[in-house]
């Protein structure tokens, strides 16, 4: 039976190469070849190693190694977050941090803790802050349609100018405190509760899309 040694990371340009080190013809002895693999613009090299005898193909062992991609670091899974943003945002504590003017398009911050971190005129179009807690931040000017807020704390977020389009806010979601002056609201799926406590602050027209804040809240 095979023996495969160190190939649980993600590879490309993979190249399968003998090792001197090779004894043939004794039953005893075992074969040795070196995979070649780039991982992150390095050349990474891991032995394989399998008993004489055995007939394993140069395709049989690419088709093992690209199975290991399923056992991946979970960081690695989810470094980029996006197809724009490189950065691990999924789960992690960015407090503070500075993403104003980023173009962030499907970004993944789920779960992930956004206190006073600055968005301003970033563009979000589909990302995700489900269950994110973004106390404080600075969304203004930002271009949020389609994005999901789903079960998000977004108190006291200055949300000024900022288009929602389209928007999901579904569940425990929040706005309690926050600045939504100019905000495009539409098409966004909002309880009673939020949308009565919104029509009583809104105000303002949005600079982008000309659309009155309580027109697209649906206000009385």
């Amino acid at each position: 039976m095979a023996i495969l040694s160190n190939v649980s990371f993600p590879c490309s340009n993979i190249s399968l190469k003998p090792s001197l080190s090779s004894l043939p013809n004794s039953p005893s002895s075992r074969h040795h070849c070196l995979i070649r693999c780039s991982l992150e613009g390095k050349e990474v090299v891991s032995p394989l190693v399998w008993s004489l005898g055995e007939e394993v193909s140069k395709r049989s062992l690419l088709a093992l190694v690209s199975a290991s991609l399923f056992f991946v670091d979970p960081a690695l899974a989810f470094k980029g977050g996006g197809p724009y943003g490189q950065g691990v945002t999924r789960g992690q504590d960015l407090s503070g941090k500075d993403f104003s003017g980023q173009t962030l398009i499907r970004q993944d911050f789920k779960t992930s803790i956004l206190r006073q971190a600055n968005f301003k005129g970033a563009k979000l179009l589909g990302a995700s802050f489900f269950d994110a807690d973004l106390t404080g931040a600075d969304l203004s000017e930002t271009d949020l349609r389609g994005a999901d807020f789903s079960l998000a704390n977004v108190t006291k977020v200055n949300l000024t100018n900022a288009n929602l389009e389209g928007a999901t806010a579904t569940g425990n979601t929040s706005f309690k405190g926050s600045n939504i002056t100019g905000a495009d609201f539409t098409d966004v799926p909002l309880r009673d509760d939020q949308r009565e406590y919104l029509c009583k602050i809104a105000d303002g027209v949005n600079a982008t899309t000309g659309n009155a804040t309580r027109d697209t809240l649906l206000c009385n």
